[in-house]
Formats: structure tokens, C-alpha cells, sequence
């Protein structure tokens, strides 16, 4: 069985549609820039209705110690994924919260890949997510997706997870692909950007539960 995370939500009805669908973890995500931002007074309520058997997993773009600890606090966190964050100070954050810390890697070319050894020893999972382009306000969430086949052969030497322009027709595909033992979508699963759709996420959880 696949784990499954679905990110980036912010309404109540959208927490309950990936909790009741089966989502394994939930995404908050704390970046300004993003249309998915949080406040941390709506993480603090979205986590408490979340049980503990679902993850919740805080998405964040090289955070300060403070921004962070106040994140960990108010969203009841169970991981960090950092993007845009160098294995030093993805190493330091790691020691300071004591939680599970995901990297997450852009990837373009089989090249990008190779990245992912540099945070050996300083993550716990690495993120596979599509490189978004020099200019993009946003590390992830814009839709792209990467060519899965640069992944055949890959040798993983941390556990892992896919990311990039996923949604309910493409993930079967994904998995079948890349044997990802965990798959992370977000704007693959909205109406427009930072608006998720219930219908989008139970279709997304259903595919990957028939896969």
C-alpha cells in the first residue's frame, strides 16, 4: 500500500475528505508567497482535528529557527519538509525540532537526482519534486511534473517520496512507474490555486488505493 499526502489544505472540509479518504499524511504548508499559506491559528485548529494517526507534515522554504518552532507548535507537527534548503541547515533543523525532516529535491535531468546523496545523514526522506522554473515565486505547487523515468535504476539510499503535478488520472501511472512508496499532490487537487476540491482529493485517494 502506498502512503499518500495530500497538501496544502486550509479548510476543515478538505482536512476531513483526505482524513475520511485515507490520506496517510496532511500538508500545511507556512510560506508567505504561497496561496496555500497558513496562518498559524488555522494549523492550530486544522491539527486538532486532525488524529494522530495521520501525519501532519509542516511545508516550508528555508524558515528561521523562530518561524519554524512556532510552526512545529501551532500545527502539532510530526515532520518538516523543507524546501530550497541547504543539507547543513536541513541537518540543524532536523537537531533543533527532533522531528521527522524531509528534503525536498527539484528535479529536471537524471543529474538532479544525484543531489539527494548530499542530504544523507541531515534528512530522514527525500522529496522528488519538479524543478520549477529560475523565476517561480513558489518551489512546488505549480502542476509540472518531471520525467518519472529518469528514477528507473535509480538507487535510493533514503526512504523517499514523489512529488510533482500528480492528481487523480496520473498517480496509478506514477506509482506503476516509480514504485514510489509514497506520493505527495497539491495543486493537482484544487479548483484554482490554493483551493482545493473535495472531489479532486477523494478521486486522487481512490486511484491510488486501486493501484
Amino acid at each position: 500500500m502506498t502512503d499518500v499526502k495530500v497538501c496544502g489544505l486550509s479548510t476543515v472540509e478538505t482536512l476531513d475528505a483526505a482524513i475520511g479518504g485515507g490520506a496517510t499524511h496532511v500538508g500545511f504548508v507556512f510560506f508567505a508567497p504561497s496561496p496555500r499559506n497558513l496562518s498559524f491559528d488555522t494549523a492550530a485548529s486544522l491539527a486538532a482535528r486532525t488524529p494522530d494517526h495521520v501525519r501532519r507534515v509542516g511545508v516550508f522554504v528555508d524558515p528561521n529557527d523562530e518561524m519554524l518552532e512556532h510552526a512545529v507548535q501551532a500545527g502539532r507537527l510530526h515532520a518538516v519538509q523543507l524546501h530550497r534548503t541547504a543539507p547543513q541547515r536541513v541537518a540543524h533543523l532536523r537537531q533543533r525540532t527532533g522531528l521527522e525532516t524531509w528534503a525536498a529535491v527539484a528535479v529536471k535531468t537524471r543529474s538532479d537526482l544525484d543531489g539527494a546523496s548530499d542530504y544523507a545523514g541531515a534528512a530522514d526522506r527525500i522529496l522528488f519534486d519538479a524543478k520549477t522554473p529560475m523565476d517561480a515565486a513558489l518551489p512546488g505547487g505549480m502542476g509540472i511534473r518531471f520525467d518519472w523515468s529518469l528514477l528507473d535504476g535509480f538507487r535510493h539510499r533514503m526512504p523517499w517520496a514523489l512529488s510533482g503535478g500528480l492528481d487523480a488520472g496520473n498517480v496509478a501511472e506514477a506509482i506503476r512507474r516509480t514504485g514510489a512508496p509514497l506520493v505527495d499532490a497539491s495543486s493537482g487537487l484544487e479548483s484554482a490555486p490554493g483551493v482545493k476540491s473535495v472531489d479532486k482529493i477523494v478521486a486522487f485517494l481512490q486511484s491510488v488505493a486501486a493501484s
